[in-house]
């Protein structure tokens, strides 16, 4: 009997997006597309605490798929503490927190992981349980942060392009090896217009005024959302077809076990966007 590729899907489920990236891998996989299953779906909220989480959460039984939630927030006060840790080294509470979702979910053996939409800062002991991938909506040496951090940094440095990667989870928050990436303007015909309107407002009264209604603002966020599924689909593509893995000590290889520094996959993920294939 021939294994198939089997993924963990690991989300906090905040949004909208949440949804449709898990809904664009499913139908990836009934289509054919992506060789794989998913194995389970772990969620860090559960059923009452978001309108959003809520219908993820449907939605994640609607597709049969095997579901565990865990609430970071209620965990975070039995210490009286609150979850919106930035800082890399994370306290001894989060550590634990990771060390029971592994429990809970002992009994699954992915061949990798995806975070999608995942809000919390993973710990050294569950990257080094699981082969764990992110996605960033940056490139490999673009900003940290959320989507919406990174959308205010490239706003306040004027930036002319940005990109979204795929990148192997670490300690080191957005920062572990590159896997795939591909980048995009955020100049020309779409933006220019976009950035004239507000070339003599400062970033910080454009968030405070606008914020996210920003013309500017969504026409990033647009530019990189419409990647992010096409680059996660040929990313996990690959994985499950053996042209990328991951060693033993964590290092990225090829088939022919050369070292990965990241592929570039502009063209492949322009292509799909422009014939609207995913």
């Amino acid at each position: 009997m021939i294994r198939v590729f089997s993924i963990g899907w690991f989300s906090t489920a905040r949004g909208e997006s949440s949804r449709k990236l898990l809904k664009s891998i499913v139908g990836s996989i009934q289509n054919g597309q992506l060789k794989a299953r998913i194995e389970f779906v772990f969620c860090s909220r559960e059923k009452g605490e978001s309108d959003n989480t809520d219908i993820f959460l449907k939605e994640v039984e609607n597709y049969r798929l095997p579901l565990v939630s865990y609430s970071v927030k209620k965990f975070a006060e039995r210490y009286e503490q609150k979850v919106g840790v930035t800082d890399e080294r994370l306290p001894e509470w989060r550590l634990e927190y990771d060390r029971q979702v592994i429990n809970m979910l002992a009994r699954y053996t992915p061949d990798i992981c995806m975070l999608a939409g995942y809000m919390l800062i993973v710990g050294p002991e569950m990257c080094s349980r699981y082969n764990m991938i992110n996605l960033h909506p940056a490139l490999p040496d673009g900003p940290k942060g959320t989507w919406q951090e990174v959308i205010w940094t490239l706003m306040g440095q004027r930036a002319t392009e940005s990109g979204v990667m795929m990148h192997l989870v670490t300690p080191e928050l957005d920062r572990g090896p590159v896997i795939t990436y591909c980048r995009f303007p955020v100049i020309g015909k779409d933006f220019d217009g976009l950035w004239g309107e507000n070339s003599e407002l400062p970033v910080s009264l454009i968030k405070s005024e606008q914020g996210e209604n920003s013309s500017l603002f969504k026409a990033i966020r647009r530019a990189g959302f419409i990647r992010e599924t096409p680059l996660i689909i040929h990313t996990l593509k690959a994985f499950s077809e053996g042209k990328i893995r991951i060693a033993s000590d964590k290092r990225l290889l090829d088939s022919s076990n050369r070292l990965i520094h990241g592929y570039d996959l502009t063209g492949e993920i322009d292509t799909a966007v422009n014939k609207n294939l995913i």
